[in-house]
């Protein structure tokens, strides 16, 4: 090639795909094992925050690497899901006192109903992410 072959080579959109990183890793292994075992190191994954592949380059490396995944915790999870019922109750609430305000009347029996099937749930969800749903 030329130089002028070389500098017409065309290179990627630097916004496209995932972002470059000194030390790819373009090297696979693979490991075999028992369900019972693929279990626990997918628990102890999870429990770690990790996909599989960064627990175990944790584990013989001493750190999962620069692009590691990271997994939400199950709390985490429930948190946010706490947080969006926690959401439809205020709105809930600001439906009423606008009704009240707008028309002077009482919320109806189905409207505190529903707001307390919502306060259940977020009880719920906050009892679990707790770890008290033994």
């Amino acid at each position: 090639m030329t130089d002028t072959q070389t500098s017409r080579v065309k290179k990627p959109a630097p916004w496209r795909g995932r972002r470059r990183v000194p030390d790819p890793k373009d090297s696979f292994i693979s490991v075999r094992c028992t369900a019972e075992d693929h279990a626990e190191i997918d628990e102890q994954a999870t429990k770690a925050g990790l996909s599989k592949g960064a627990y175990l380059r944790a584990l013989a490396l001493g750190g999962p690497g620069p692009r590691a995944v990271r997994r939400p915790s199950i709390e985490r999870k429930e948190l946010a899901r706490l947080l969006g019922h926690l959401g439809k109750v205020g709105s809930n609430i600001n439906q009423l006192a606008h009704a009240k305000n707008a028309t002077g009347a009482f919320p109806g029996l189905s409207e505190l109903i529903a707001i307390r099937q919502d306060v259940a749930q977020m009880r719920e969800a906050l009892i679990k992410a707790l770890g008290y749903d033994h």
